[in-house]
């Protein structure tokens, strides 16, 4: 069993919980991921260590609720626990003195961001850091990044905090202005994708976390499997990261919509339980 310590809602939507994992915490690279069950009846679901204290014996993992466990879990306050937490998982990000780094995140993909920033700091690389969202109120984690980037800029749909507009148009002016050695995104795949399709042409090398479908995380299931370069690689343990110009895109967004309709009456039935009749239409 492992105990949260704190809860905090960090978004509309989206929950940041300290779990008490000293194993985990003592092991964790920029990169890693879990995969946790909250019960013994419980769905997988892989989740990214958002940050760990070593010291603490904790970890930090941001998730946004949009299914069944994940609304599951964000009910789950200070002083609960949950049944499995299997970490970490995944090759680390390959952290060495580039020179200047870009991270571009949107949304929940500043989770990902956040250890990958702090690891490249302690290599004494400059880093740049973009968020984007629709509106403000869903950018995740500014004042932390702004703690350890050198520059943060934020991108909204609607102008509503920063610049308004996308992260591929702050990145391409920074590309052109800068000599940029290393971009990594992480966020919606078409956003992924964008980035890709912008630093392809400069020659920029960029790295991608993909999050495909996964199930047990140690690459026996298959489910999350990608088109990377023509060959299929297992993401849970060959990634999360990829070379973004190598990456399937298409197929990956193909593959995730394999089980929509199940998780809409995963979620249907949960709510229905909830309410025990007692939900106002």
């Amino acid at each position: 069993m492992y105990k949260i310590i704190k809860k905090e809602t960090v978004a509309p939507q989206v929950v940041a919980i300290e779990v008490d994992a000293p194993y985990i915490a003592r092991h964790h690279q920029a990169g890693n991921f879990v995969v946790l069950r909250i019960n013994e009846r419980g769905e997988r679901i892989p989740l990214t260590i958002a940050d760990s204290d070593a010291k603490k014996g904790t970890i930090t993992l941001l998730f946004q609720k949009i299914g069944k466990t994940t609304e599951a879990l964000g009910k789950l306050n200070a002083g609960k626990a949950i049944r499995d937490i299997a970490g970490p998982l995944g090759h680390a990000t390959p952290i060495k003195k580039y020179g200047h780094c870009v991270l571009v995140g949107g949304g929940i993909g500043a989770a990902t961001l956040f250890p990958i920033l702090k690891a490249l700091k302690t290599e004494k690389n400059k880093v740049t850091t973009i968020l984007g969202a629709r509106e403000q109120k869903l950018i995740v984690w500014e004042d932390r990044f702004k703690e350890y980037s050198d520059e943060v800029l934020v991108t909204t749909d609607d102008g509503s905090s920063g610049r308004k507009g996308l992260v591929t148009e702050a990145l391409k002016e920074i590309i052109e202005s800068s000599k940029v050695k290393i971009v990594i995104a992480v966020g919606p795949i078409r956003m992924m994708q964008a980035v890709s399709e912008l630093t392809r042409p400069y020659g920029v090398k960029t790295i991608v976390s993909l999050n495909p479908v996964m199930v047990e995380g140690t690459g026996m299931c298959g489910a999350c499997r990608v088109n990377i370069a023509g060959k299929t690689k297992f993401a849970c343990v060959e990634g999360p990261e990829f070379d973004a110009h190598e990456v399937d895109f298409e197929e990956l967004v193909n593959r995730l919509g394999f089980y929509r309709e199940e998780e809409a009456e995963a979620m249907k039935a949960f709510k229905k339980k909830k309410c025990k009749g007692h939900c106002k239409k």
